[in-house]
């Protein structure tokens, strides 16, 4: 659970983003993924590039920055020139 032998999280949890959104996965080195939905207690995630998705509590998600949107974006669109995705 969410900050369980931490100290405690005296944050509320952040407002649940619309679908497709870029938010940050601060549990996974600031891993910038796309909203998905919810799954139990879970935020599912996808990486802007295709892949498998991944599960994250709430409290280690944050709204991604320009520059981290602009950075990921970028990514994808390199990966696809280069066929690697669709």
């Amino acid at each position: 659970m969410c900050g369980e032998n931490l100290r405690p999280n005296n944050q509320t949890p952040p407002d649940l983003p619309a679908l497709g959104t870029l938010v940050v996965d601060t549990s996974r080195a600031d891993r910038v993924g796309e909203f998905r939905g919810v799954a139990g207690p879970y935020w599912s995630l996808r990486p802007i590039g295709g892949g498998a998705e991944w599960e994250v509590e709430p409290c280690h998600v944050r709204p991604a920055l320009l520059i981290e949107q602009l950075r990921a974006r970028t990514a994808r669109l390199n990966a696809r020139s280069r066929g690697e995705v669709l």
